[in-house]
């Protein structure tokens, strides 16, 4: 694995998924220091919660500027211990710049207080209040992305916030504290806990903790919002998906092959809401798979810090056995490889660019979650039969509709995409002021859009009743 815990020494240690090379070392908290850390967190909300969101809407924005200020320093690190390519590194981090700024903007209008007038004719407010600590478990495919996406709505909306993020990307969880703190956010306010997972069911447990969020796999998010649940705290889960892009019968084919093979393989194809399943209907299935396959062929994996290279390494040892065991089950199971599906030899954690064909209901080319650059390709009948296949998923997280008929195609997404994003003749990640999220096994709740700011909020009611 790319991360090791060393038990007797209590030690974490970070590898380099290029080289298979360990990076540095960090041990873990005792549970007192991790109890003491949330206090102090807590203390730091009860003067947070009182400046005014239009100056908070200014740390916000200094946290954007850090950003940018740190940029070359976060890309290289998060390169460095989880393997992404330089250039996605800095759209990375660009995002979460973006993201600020957003919430710097809105965020004072989405906080505004609501007068209402009672029925009585009395008068009514609306505030929204912050809960207090908003408690982050995180994973490590976009280091930085995933801790901005759920701090910085809950700072903006004057919660504190701790994180828990991946034991790989250790390095980088410690750097964007740094990088808030420059921003000009109270010490204490966004707090890093280098704990294990008994410790973190500890702060789950911890009085002064009232909000859990997490985003993983369906089986961390059971176990944590079951946690939470019984705690009787609000939790959001962002779980994951395998999501599908239809190639309708009128698509233009040379644009959904050029957001397909970007879809399936950016950031390594460690993406929850990458393009991972491609159904394609009759029509055009044949030009379709051919020129994706060609397509496919010519990338190359090699050193993320490389300017040729199209892949870099997958983040762990460990992950890059999962899923060539979850091809090599698909293949059994009667799947065909068109191209890759071999575990590249020599140093670091590579996996090349893969097809898998005969896709059928029972591999998990189909029902799961292929973490990593395997595409896998669907042949449906039609349009209808290409709906049909997308929503049978477990998941729904995303989805996309390649049609020239865009009409045609928000239509479908509108009325019969079950998921909780579509992305229509394009590929994309986030946006600021659209909400992410899914449905079914891929969670529930909503960031980013405004709608984040308000997952972790007490919509309080004042009422004066007329005398």
């Amino acid at each position: 694995m790319s991360t090791e815990v060393l038990e007797k020494e209590n030690v974490i240690k970070t590898i380099n998924p290029a080289t298979g090379k360990e990076i540095k070392s960090y041990t873990f908290m005792t549970d007192e220091e991790a109890s003491n850390s949330i206090k102090k967190c807590h203390e730091a909300f009860t003067r947070w919660k009182l400046i005014p969101p239009n100056e908070r809407a200014k740390v916000i924005k200094g946290i954007g500027e850090s950003l940018t200020k740190h940029k070359d320093e976060l890309v290289n690190l998060m390169t460095q211990e989880m393997g992404k390519l330089l250039k996605q590194g800095e759209q990375e981090v660009d995002l979460c710049a973006g993201i600020c700024q957003y919430y710097a903007k809105v965020g004072p209008g989405e906080l505004k207080d609501e007068e209402r007038t009672l029925p009585d004719g009395g008068k009514g407010l609306i505030t929204y209040s912050p809960l207090g600590v908003i408690y982050g478990i995180q994973p490590w495919n976009f280091p930085a992305y995933q801790v901005i996406r759920y701090s910085i709505a809950n700072l903006m909306a004057g919660n504190g916030v701790l994180l828990k993020h991946a034991e790989n990307v250790t390095g980088s969880a410690l750097l964007i504290k740094k990088i808030f703190e420059d921003g000009g956010l109270p010490q204490d306010l966004f707090t890093v806990l280098i704990i294990d997972h008994d410790q973190s069911d500890k702060v789950i447990e911890n009085d002064l903790v009232r909000g859990v969020t997490l985003t993983g796999s369906p089986e961390a998010g059971k176990k944590v919002a079951a946690k939470a649940g019984a705690e009787l705290k609000k939790s959001l889960m962002e779980l994951g998906s395998n999501d599908a892009y239809l190639v309708l019968e009128d698509a233009d084919i040379d644009k959904a092959i050029a957001n397909s093979v970007k879809g399936r393989v950016y950031n390594n194809g460690e993406t929850c809401v990458a393009a991972k399943r491609f159904v394609v209907t009759e029509k055009v299935y044949a030009e379709f798979r051919d020129k994706f396959l060609a397509q496919m062929k010519q990338l190359k994996h090699g050193d993320p810090t490389k300017e040729g290279s199209d892949l870099g390494p997958m983040a762990r040892k460990d992950l890059r056995e999962k899923l060539h065991e979850q091809v090599k089950e698909s293949v059994k199971m009667g799947a065909k490889i068109l191209c890759g599906g071999e575990p590249v030899a020599g140093d670091g954690f590579y996996y090349p660019a893969t097809i898998l064909e005969n896709v059928r209901p029972g591999q998990p080319a189909y029902d799961d979650e292929l973490f990593g650059p395997v595409a896998s390709l669907i042949r449906a009948k039609d349009d209808e039969d290409a709906m049909r296949i997308a929503n049978d998923s477990r998941f729904g997280l995303g989805g996309g509709i390649f049609s020239v008929d865009s009409d045609k195609a928000f239509t479908l997404a509108k009325n019969h995409f079950d998921t909780g994003m579509v992305f229509i003749n394009s590929f994309g990640l986030a946006q600021p002021n659209m909400p992410f999220g899914g449905v079914k096994n891929s969670g529930y709740g909503r960031e980013h859009g405004g709608f984040g700011i308000k997952e972790f909020v007490n919509a309080k009611a004042i009422m004066q009743l007329k005398s």
